[in-house]
């Protein structure tokens, strides 16, 4: 059994840049502030869902499960069953996945799938050395045996490391995600200043979307608990440029490193649904499709070289629906790192990569810049890791819309060596 499956709706919260403190929301608090608007806009009752479906990288310690959290909160019901997902930056795309195949195959009529995370909340992680001696202390059964202890404290035991350095560090190559694009930067010849020129593109490309109200409905106010609106995206820099950009230094690879602040994504908070139907659900309501989803990929590489994720998850997309690079009228490729996109172009554009790594007779094919992002991308807004897949697909289903195509795919890559990749059609 296999029946069409629509995306019916979605919205997201601004996403709001990471500024050196906990910011205004939890994870659960921004799925909250979406979603609460969103379902009052529907023409059925919040309990008429079968499966919520949440994805969240860095569940923080007060919410457990928060797809269940965030279901009760906007009042689904007890009854409504919810669980959360994580695939690292895949994971917004992994919830809208699961859904679609619960669908897709007849078990499920109408799923609200979504993606959160509010990395300025990541936790302040010990040493080792300084949970054992934690640990030591909380054994000592006898004054002698906690002085003992006493005597083995080191000042560096209280200076704490952000988690999140920690987690987009891969402990099997040992290399951060922007050392990864570094990586590809070198292998495929990007050089700083087409970096720099791509950032600049995206956060003109925000701006202007948000100007000319692109984003509206889509992007949805989110009210923190001392009344403060958060309207839109907060990190985008319609006075960026090449030259003022050139002015960073490189982060991970001093002094030549080509990946700087000023063209990689930004460390984000931020919350995204979208609501999965199928074709019974959509009358049953009479609600309007924006999109249907039609297939997905998920792929696995080297992790060292894991920005070439959305090449090895979109090709064979592609190939299976018979679809060469012109017959998709608009790309989402979440912007990691702008060395990481301009390596994946390139790669689709090399004649021995494509032969060797994917199977074609010659190269895959040149992606018009004009169909890539259109709105921007996570270099200008921003990348909240577990719901930046959910924000892609929501996207590229209202951009197809507004733009009057026909098919679009969205694409990531996904720490760990790992691509998601998933093929839309206008409704």
């Amino acid at each position: 059994m296999s029946r069409p499956v629509y995306l019916v709706d979605g919205a997201r919260t601004p996403f709001l840049k990471a500024r050196g403190k906990p910011g205004p929301f939890t994870p659960v608090d921004l799925a909250v502030q979406c979603g609460r608007p969103l379902l009052m806009r529907q023409p059925f009752a919040p309990t008429a869902f079968d499966l919520v479906i949440l994805g969240c990288v860095n569940v923080i310690q007060d919410e457990m499960n928060p797809a269940r959290v965030a279901a009760l909160r906007l009042g689904m019901g007890e009854q409504q069953v919810a669980f959360t997902v994580q695939i690292n930056c895949g994971s917004g795309m992994q919830s809208i996945d699961t859904a679609y195949r619960y669908i897709r195959e007849g078990s499920h009529e109408m799923i609200l799938a979504g993606g959160t995370e509010a990395l300025s909340h990541a936790p302040l992680v010990f040493r080792r050395e300084a949970t054992e001696w934690f640990g030591e202390m909380a054994g000592a059964r006898g004054a002698l045996d906690k002085v003992r202890a006493m005597a083995e404290v080191r000042p560096d035991f209280f200076s704490p490391v952000i988690g999140l350095e920690r987690g987009l560090t891969d402990p099997i190559t040992a290399l951060n995600m922007g050392q990864t694009a570094e990586v590809l930067a070198h292998r495929f010849g990007i050089d700083r200043t087409t970096a720099d020129a791509y950032a600049v593109q995206s956060h003109q490309r925000l701006a202007a979307a948000q100007e000319e109200g692109r984003l509206d409905g889509e992007v949805l106010p989110a009210f923190d608990h001392d009344g403060e609106a958060h309207a839109r995206d907060d990190g985008v820099r319609p006075d960026s440029s090449i030259e003022k950009l050139a002015k960073l230094d490189p982060v991970f690879e001093k002094p030549y490193g080509k990946v700087t602040a000023g063209n990689a994504s930004q460390i984000t908070d931020g919350a995204s649904w979208t609501i999965l139907a199928s074709e019974t659900a959509v009358e049953a309501h009479g609600l309007t499709p924006i999109a249907k989803i039609v297939d997905s990929h998920w792929a696995a590489l080297d992790p060292a070289i894991m920005g070439l994720g959305p090449v090895l998850a979109a090709t064979p997309l592609a190939q299976r629906h018979g679809l060469g690079v012109d017959d998709v009228d608009l790309w989402e490729i979440n912007e990691a790192f702008a060395a990481q996109v301009l390596s994946c172009l390139a790669a689709w554009q090399d004649e021995d990569f494509c032969r060797e790594v994917l199977g074609y007779d010659g190269a895959f094919g040149r992606i018009d810049r004009g169909r890539l992002n259109v709105d921007g991308g996570a270099i200008s807004l921003g990348h909240p890791v577990g719901t930046s897949g959910n924000r892609i697909v929501l996207h590229l289903a209202n951009a197809l819309k507004a733009a009057g195509g026909r098919r679009g795919i969205a694409t990531e890559c996904i720490g760990g060596g790992l691509g998601g990749a998933m093929l839309l059609e206008a409704a």
